[in-house]
């Protein structure tokens, strides 16, 4: 993901956060529709000054925000000590040491509070009885149970018993950690369309994927080599006209490791089965 956002992109997304259309941005503002069109474009850069006065106005920002020159859109003059930050924080945030995008996301996303919640449930040890009660419980019924009847420890309830006891680290770690997972995967969806996100399917899955289909192609070994070779030198198999074809048997019927049948009696030659159903340049 982006770290900072362009100026289009700024544009565009709070555009896109009200649901309007280029045309209805226009008739709100009075700016044209293929003005705004061209601000949102990645490339565009000759933004009117007065197109970025009535924007930040239109939406309610800052026109510094709008020129990216903050990334406060409502907030441009905030008193530093209403933030109640550490100095050690504010030093962290002025060094650019951290991606400010991704973190404000991390930070306003609705999971967030519970996260900080369980987090200080596990730092104040608010819970930490309450998980030595139940345990102290369980133990005890699990000794009784013991002394009583001697039923070996591999027994069901017995292990039961010892199993559902946990410690405060094993259940904290599980609970922050699903927390935090439920946060990332929102704000990693939210992003699979950035420019910046790795595709969902990698260039190595797709050029395997077009061996497979090479090497299972219904037909004769020599094609198969062949369309396993164009693969190799991205040339499209489909696209060789016969005679083209034909030129490249020869051609590769020259290799020593190549080997092509010499008697076609009772078959179809290799080139008169090529492309076969397909239509030929």
């Amino acid at each position: 993901m982006y770290v900072k956002l362009t100026i289009p992109e700024r544009l565009k997304d709070l555009r896109v956060e009200r649901g309007l259309t280029l045309e209805q941005l226009a008739e709100e503002t009075g700016i044209s529709k293929s003005a705004l069109g061209k601000y949102e474009a990645d490339d565009y850069k000759d933004i009117s000054p007065l197109s970025i006065a009535e924007l930040a106005k239109f939406y309610g920002v800052s026109a510094d925000y709008l020129m990216g020159l903050t990334e406060t859109k409502n907030h441009p003059n905030a008193e530093l000590h209403d933030l109640h930050l550490s100095d050690e924080m504010i030093e962290l945030l002025k060094s650019g040491k951290l991606n400010h995008r991704l973190l404000c996301e991390l930070v306003t996303h609705e999971g967030f509070q519970r996260l900080l919640v369980d987090a200080e449930i596990y730092v104040d040890r608010i819970a930490d009885m309450r998980i030595q009660d139940m345990n102290t419980v369980l133990e005890a019924t699990r000794q009784q149970i013991i002394r009583e009847y001697d039923p070996g420890a591999n027994d069901l309830h017995l292990r039961t018993l010892e199993l559902a006891q946990i410690t405060e680290d094993d259940f904290f770690n599980h609970v922050v950690h699903e927390d935090m997972d439920g946060i990332l995967h929102d704000i990693r969806d939210a992003h699979r369309k950035d420019k910046t996100t790795s595709e969902e399917e990698t260039p190595a899955q797709e050029i395997a994927q077009k061996l497979e289909e090479a090497l299972t192609f219904e037909g004769s070994p020599q094609e198969q080599q062949i369309r396993s070779l164009m693969l190799g030198l991205g040339i499209d198999y489909g696209s060789l006209t016969k005679e083209e074809f034909v030129t490249l048997v020869g051609i590769l019927g020259r290799a020593d490791t190549w080997k092509i049948q010499q008697n076609m009696r009772g078959k179809t030659p290799l080139y008169q089965t090529h492309g076969k159903g397909k239509r030929h340049k």
